[in-house]
């Protein structure tokens, strides 16, 4: 009898050495949802060490749904985006609830800054929150680039980096200036210029517009428009004295994702790829002088092949245009280290994960 209770002692001690293991590993693991724009991205990701942003990306979900398009035609959420929204969250949250057994605490749900406009926001949480017992933030517009900094970059290079994110509409991001006994100061950056915005400028000073979609035109007049994007540029740095002074320099955004898609002819796991000013005007003559070597690169290779259904030439010789200029602009470059952040779908995730962490100060 006491050696079937010791056997019965021994294999309780064991299983509960092993579920407390297991239980004690998923507190590395998180799981995002943003509600986008044009999709629902849900991300899974196992971090080692935040302040050096090792981690691991477990699992990925794109979903498209075009959201914001129907809040600025209507003003609101039609009821059929509101239970579309709602059950490719629930059914998200059962996949990875059952695969990776993460605690409640280290799941977070974000909708971008536009679902801040539609009126009837109020009919999607509680959606949500019967369908699924969560809550969600919505990104303030103005606490946007903040998010980015400080997920995009590591911690340990919050005082030494800036960040630019290449946007559609804008260009944005900032750095982190350290104002003595360990308090910090957050000092945002943005250009009225993103890869569309400039498409449309420089389209506009095209004086036959039955021209404004001709190829050699647009390149005439993307070359003419230069100087006014440096200016804006000059102006940007020139407030911003300090931002020189960085030794690190980190870039998101759809401008960076296609040139890194398009010049490398690699699938590197890295989460940030090293780069230089040389290989930005490389590819740029590529993409203006032998635009078919990407068209044929994109028939074999996938993500080559998403950025060209993303992006016309028109647009990436915009966005490289960007890229290209605000790299010139920057005084002693060549001294300086220059990274793509690759991951930029769980950047808002890492910013989370930073926000609650007791190794890394994110109070500013």
């Amino acid at each position: 009898m006491l050696k079937k209770n010791k056997s019965q002692i021994l294999i309780f001690t064991l299983l509960s050495f092993f579920f407390s293991i297991n239980s004690f590993s998923q507190k590395n693991i998180y799981a995002g949802i943003e509600i986008g724009r044009r999709a629902i991205k849900t991300s899974v990701v196992e971090v080692n060490n935040i302040k050096k942003a090792d981690y691991k990306i477990l699992y990925f979900s794109n979903e498209r749904i075009s959201l914001a398009d129907h809040i600025a035609t209507y003003g609101e959420l039609p009821q059929d985006d509101i239970n579309k929204t709602g059950n490719i969250i629930l059914n998200q949250l059962r996949e990875i609830r059952a695969k990776f057994k993460i605690p409640e605490e280290n799941i977070f749900i974000v909708a971008a800054p536009a679902f801040s406009s539609a009126r009837n926001i109020d009919v999607l949480t509680n959606r949500i929150s019967v369908l699924t017992s969560k809550s969600f933030d919505i990104i303030n517009v103005d606490e946007e680039a903040k998010i980015l900094v400080k997920g995009a970059i590591p911690p340990v290079d919050y005082a030494n980096a800036l960040l630019l994110d290449i946007g559609a509409q804008t260009t944005k991001g900032g750095y982190i200036d350290e104002i003595g006994e360990n308090r910090l100061e957050f000092i945002p950056l943005e250009l009225n210029f993103g890869t569309m915005t400039l498409t449309d400028a420089v389209k506009k000073t095209v004086v036959n517009q039955s021209q404004a979609n001709d190829m050699s035109t647009y390149q005439e007049k993307a070359f003419d428009f230069n100087p006014v994007l440096r200016k804006k540029i000059k102006e940007m740095l020139d407030a911003n004295p300090l931002l020189l002074k960085k030794e690190k320099i980190y870039l998101s955004g759809g401008a960076v994702w296609a040139f890194s898609a398009l010049y490398y002819d690699e699938n590197t796991k890295d989460h940030y790829i090293s780069f230089t000013l040389e290989d930005v005007l490389n590819y740029d003559a590529i993409l203006k002088n032998n635009f078919t070597k990407f068209s044929s690169f994109a028939k074999t290779n996938s993500e080559a092949a998403r950025v060209l259904s993303t992006y016309d030439q028109r647009y990436l010789i915009s966005a490289n245009n960007i890229l290209a200029t605000c790299l010139e602009s920057i005084p002693n470059l060549e001294k300086k280290k220059i990274y793509f952040v690759k991951d930029g779908q769980v950047t808002w995730l890492m910013s989370y994960i930073a926000d609650r962490s007791k190794k890394v100060n994110t109070n500013f």
